[in-house]
């Protein structure tokens, strides 16, 4: 049973971690392809788009078919925090994980069928390998979604300086709004989809307070609530918004430098461990082997 067990489960760690590293890949390729997706009719990109939108269409429809209902309000703000706003994007994700499911369990079926194992061994590894292949997709979401995080977090503070900046100079704060999205797009196009989209909310009629409010909501980031808290006190109370900004702009800034020296503080903590298992040991065999074999040769003599 180990000898079957443990390449087994070597395999579905190699393959888990290699699907991460090609999402990851894969990611960093999506501006690349979107922009060759709106090139000109004729070239590779027009032809591979529509068979892109069949696939997330079948696999909209497979999500449909397993839920049979409304997909969870949670999971529809997972997936916006992941920047996945459309509406058939709970679908989509849920009908992967259904086809992952059902492919890595005929897949390992296939595989296990010649072995000589027991039924309930055998449905056992069914079972775990199909479950770990479903989870693929809540591994993608959740890198992207930190990765989308740590991209407002850190553009956060330009952006409020660029619209301190903007106040300070006579723009009328919606105005501020809109040139310091155009602006901050150029380095961080997640932000800038976001002030575009609670922009809009605005135009539509939403109060700006609400409309930041559901910014906050799709990139999970508490510091733009705090941003709310200050621009609602500003104009309820009559003080100036610019001074407002800057002042919040520093302690942001102030905050992620207290933050940089907390991850340096525990990097000493991180590389103890892989000191002591890889460093250390290959030190002291550089030092002490040629005495040890030295006594050696002398006991043996």
């Amino acid at each position: 049973m180990t000898v079957f067990l443990v390449p087994l489960l070597i395999f579905l760690a190699v393959m888990s971690l290699g699907g991460a590293v090609l999402t990851a890949r894969q990611a960093r390729r999506a501006p690349i392809e979107k922009r060759l997706f709106e090139a000109p009719s004729g070239t590779l990109a027009a032809v591979s788009r529509p068979a892109r939108r069949g696939l997330l269409n079948t696999l909209g429809a497979l999500g449909q078919w397993a839920t049979s209902g409304e997909p969870s309000t949670q999971l529809q703000e997972e997936l916006a925090r992941a920047g996945y706003h459309d509406k058939s994007a709970a679908s989509v994700y849920l009908g992967a994980k259904m086809l992952l499911l059902i492919a890595a369990g005929v897949g390992l079926t296939a595989l296990l069928l010649p072995m000589r194992l027991s039924l309930g061994l055998r449905l056992l590894l069914i079972v775990a390998g199909a479950a770990a292949a479903s989870f693929i997709p809540n591994l993608i979401v959740h890198l992207r979604r930190s990765r989308r995080r740590e991209d407002v977090r850190l553009h956060l503070p330009d952006a409020l300086d660029l619209l301190e900046i903007c106040v300070s100079s006579g723009m009328g704060i919606d105005a501020s709004w809109n040139a310091v999205g155009e602006e901050i797009r150029r380095v961080s196009p997640t932000l800038a989809d976001e002030m575009a989209l609670a922009d809009l909310e605005i135009h539509l009629g939403a109060p700006r307070a609400v409309a930041m409010r559901h910014m906050a909501q799709r990139t999970g980031e508490p510091e733009l609530d705090s941003l709310v808290a200050v621009l609602v006190q500003s104009e309820r109370f009559g003080t100036s918004i610019a001074d407002a900004l800057k002042s919040y702009a520093g302690s942001m800034r102030e905050y992620r430098s207290q933050r940089a020296q907390e991850s340096a503080e525990k990097m000493a903590v991180k590389l103890l461990l892989p000191m002591v298992l890889f460093i250390f040991p290959a030190v002291m065999i550089v030092m002490a082997g040629p005495a040890v074999l030295n006594l050696m040769e002398m006991l043996s003599s």
